[in-house]
């Protein structure tokens, strides 16, 4: 009982982790856009490099470049909205377009509700200032709505609540009289008087929770040299499980990776806070402190694996040289240049546990270097060269130390070689190339990884009962392979089909359905206010017949 319980936790962190990939996935484009346009509209650069005439104030490219910074900083900007779609996305079993939409109304009405709690006891006054008793930093613009400064959490705690809310109640059949707002109609009903309760709750327990993560950011920042080690550690430990998202967001996007005033707003996380100073005209140099939490990636994405794949290639047979070659130069590159490290270090890791123990070492040892040394280049999803180049080069030395990062790439590219050299040959591992089968030459996966050590729990084979009224409608309207598209409008079920000559009436008149219409290949079959309810067990039939058929 303990151990399913326990792989229930582990599949919901997953599947939350998972869930933050997605909003995490539009920072790279969001950085490009920013780290380009503040770059090139800094007048201290257009002045160093004599681009006045090209880049100056007045010129079509400087009015680019500023359309350009702008976008990307109201992305970052509005990172709590869109982690509360995304997580509601993520997470919703199904009709999650519904999810998202109700996750967006309920985080607008759960700040607007805050706002009002604090309108009422004096925080904001009427001409909406903030009063004297109101600490520094504690309250925060949320898409144009004065509220408390609960970053990413805020949308979080939305997307979670309304992922519950909505796999709870998307089919939710309501009496005759209401049966209209039934179905996926009344998630966003019920999220929204929820999220009215949890605006007023957030009001009263926000401040406390907002003190315990300013305080253990203190904590994490005064411990010094062996927090920047341990988050570099644990954040590399977390990826064999897919766990590093739900890790390394506070330290980015809350408090728990500090705060700093920056053009008279104050900005919570380490990314936050190093994008405000990346869109400020005034930052002389980047906040290290800030940087502690993202710069040490650097040295072993870009040097370590790379030196560590050519370990494994010198280490091969020599008659699979030629293979391996290829397959490691194509995951070298990709850490190299993206930061993407997964084909790498799942290959070692499903050979040799303990190497990539070492390696977590290896990597919180990087933060330290980097940490120690002032070294202060910014990311926005993984430490590769493209954004070496934006947020190290561009910015140039006076602001990041880039060039002190330099001896270390070469230290950290020698150390993973002569020590993955090492371990390979003393142990006899089975790196690519070294296998009996020429066949089995290959780089492994996160699945593999999974596979060979089921940590993905037991896959549930059970089969639910069978819906008869969906089984009929699929029947009636001539099997699945008849059937185009599902959609739904208030009372009628809306299908298009290849060929809507072969529709039982009678067999869909059977289900309940009061009437159909039929119009070319698109099918109107009508059941009254409950249709979204029979929509989405149609469409969960269908996705399971076909789950079965795959």
């Amino acid at each position: 009982m303990e151990r399913k319980k326990n792989g229930k936790v582990f599949a919901t962190v997953q599947k939350i982790g998972k869930a933050f990939f997605l909003p995490v996935s539009i920072l790279p484009i969001a950085g490009l856009l920013l780290g380009l346009g503040a770059s090139f509209t800094n007048q201290t650069t257009i002045t160093s490099y004599h681009l006045e005439g090209l880049l100056g104030s007045g010129t079509v490219l400087n009015a680019l470049l500023t359309i350009m910074s702008q976008v990307g900083s109201v992305i970052f900007g509005n990172l709590p909205i869109i982690f509360a779609m995304a997580v509601a996305l993520g997470m919703a079993k199904n009709e999650k377009g519904v999810a998202v939409l109700a996750a967006a109304i309920s985080f607008l009405v759960m700040h607007t509700t805050i706002n009002a709690m604090l309108k009422l006891n004096g925080y904001i006054l009427s001409d909406g200032s903030y009063a004297d008793k109101v600490l520094s930093g504690a309250l925060t613009d949320v898409c144009g709505i004065s509220s408390l400064q609960m970053g990413v959490f805020g949308g979080i705690i939305v997307g979670i609540g309304v992922a519950a809310l909505h796999n709870r109640f998307y089919k939710q059949k309501l009496p005759a009289a209401l049966s209209f707002f039934s179905g996926i109609r009344f998630v966003p009903i019920i999220s929204v008087l929820v999220y009215i309760l949890v605006g007023i709750v957030c009001f009263y327990i926000w401040p406390i929770v907002q003190n315990g993560i300013f305080a253990a950011g203190g904590l994490v920042t005064n411990s010094g040299y062996a927090g920047t080690f341990i988050f570099g550690f644990i954040e590399r430990a977390l990826i064999p499980f897919g766990l590093h998202h739900v890790f390394y967001i506070p330290f980015w996007q809350t408090g728990l990776g500090g705060t700093a005033v920056i053009d008279g707003v104050t900005v919570a996380g380490a990314q936050n806070i190093y994008f405000a100073e990346l869109a400020s005209s005034h930052t002389v140099k980047f906040s290290v402190e800030a940087c502690r939490f993202m710069t040490g990636k650097y040295s072993f994405m870009m040097a370590g694996l790379p030196g560590a794949a050519f370990a494994m290639y010198k280490t091969s047979k020599p008659k699979n040289r030629k293979i391996v070659g290829g397959l490691l130069l194509s995951a070298a590159l990709t850490s190299f240049l993206t930061g993407i490290t997964e084909p790498i270090e799942f290959t070692f890791l499903f050979v040799a546990p303990a190497l990539y123990v070492l390696h977590c070492v290896l990597a919180g040892i990087s933060f330290i270097i980097c940490h120690a040394f002032d070294i202060c280049i910014g990311t926005t999803f993984s430490c590769g060269f493209i954004d070496f180049t934006l947020y190290g080069l561009l910015q140039g030395n006076a602001k990041t130390n880039w060039f002190r990062i330099i001896p270390v790439f070469i230290g950290y590219a020698a150390a993973y070689y002569f020590i993955f050299k090492f371990f390979i040959i003393k142990f006899n591992l089975a790196t690519p190339g070294r296998e009996e089968d020429e066949n089995e030459i290959k780089l492994y996966t996160r699945e593999d990884y999974n596979k060979k050590n089921k940590i993905d729990g037991e896959v549930n084979t059970e089969v639910s009962k069978e819906n008869y009224i969906s089984a009929m409608i699929l029947k009636g309207i001539g099997g699945e392979k008849n059937l185009v598209d599902i959609d739904a409008c208030a009372t009628r079920l809306r299908l298009t089909v290849v060929d809507s000559l072969v529709i039982d009436d009678q067999l869909l008149k059977d289900t309940g359905a009061k009437g159909i219409i039929k119009k070319g290949t698109g099918v109107q079959i009508i059941y009254g206010p409950h249709v979204s309810i029979i929509k989405s067990d149609f469409e969960e039939y269908v996705q399971t017949l076909s789950h079965e058929k795959a």
